[in-house]
């Protein structure tokens, strides 16, 4: 797999589920091991907001040093992505539901989701990786709108607490590296969602 991804360009897209932070720099760093070249980008709220999952400057910082590149923080600098061609897949990891909400009704008033729309104008592949509480209630409309919609792939996700949590998914973030090259190659890894047995 580490040869499929060697010199492919993804966008990185952090959004505000502070909680999988960890997780999601995690898989960066896989990626840039694997040879793939990432350009970060983070919503508004995911980088100005601290909390006790770190600092706005920490995170920053720690996704632009994994990715050897300034992280894109605004509408302005996120919208050359693709009139320049900078990126081959576009990754949002993790995207929340109201995120997703946003991609599924064309709205654009992020740096993460100009990254999307302007990305997604040569027709090209964006996997999201969904992390939230509400995934199967107010948001399932809009999770699954996008489902069908041309050009989107889903890392596979699983209802992390479906007793607590019942309508929370969670992405399986280790399951990014391969989720990346099945969408390369224009397939939805499948089930897109499980319930894992214990």
């Amino acid at each position: 797999m580490s040869e499929l991804l060697k010199g492919l360009r993804i966008g990185f897209a952090v959004t505000g589920s502070f909680c999988t932070f960890s997780r999601c720099f995690e898989q960066a760093e896989i990626l840039k091991n694997m040879g793939a070249e990432l350009i970060p980008v983070m919503s508004e709220n995911a980088s100005s907001i601290s909390t006790r999952f770190g600092t706005a400057e920490e995170n920053i910082k720690k996704l632009a040093d994994i990715c050897g590149k300034d992280v894109i923080m605004t509408i302005a600098n996120a919208e050359p992505i693709g009139p320049e061609n900078m990126t081959d897949i576009m990754l949002v990891a993790p995207c929340t539901s109201n995120t997703a909400s946003k991609l599924a009704n064309s709205i654009t008033d992020t740096a993460v989701t100009m990254a999307v729309k302007s990305h997604l104008r040569g027709g090209k592949p964006v996997l999201l990786a969904i992390a939230s509480n509400d995934s199967l209630m107010g948001s399932a409309k809009n999770i699954g709108g996008l489902f069908n919609r041309k050009n989107y792939y889903f890392v596979p996700m699983l209802q992390d607490d479906c007793t607590k949590k019942p309508a929370s998914l969670v992405a399986e973030f280790s399951m990014i590296p391969k989720a990346v090259v099945s969408a390369m190659n224009g397939i939805q890894l499948r089930p897109i969602i499980y319930h894992r047995q214990d």
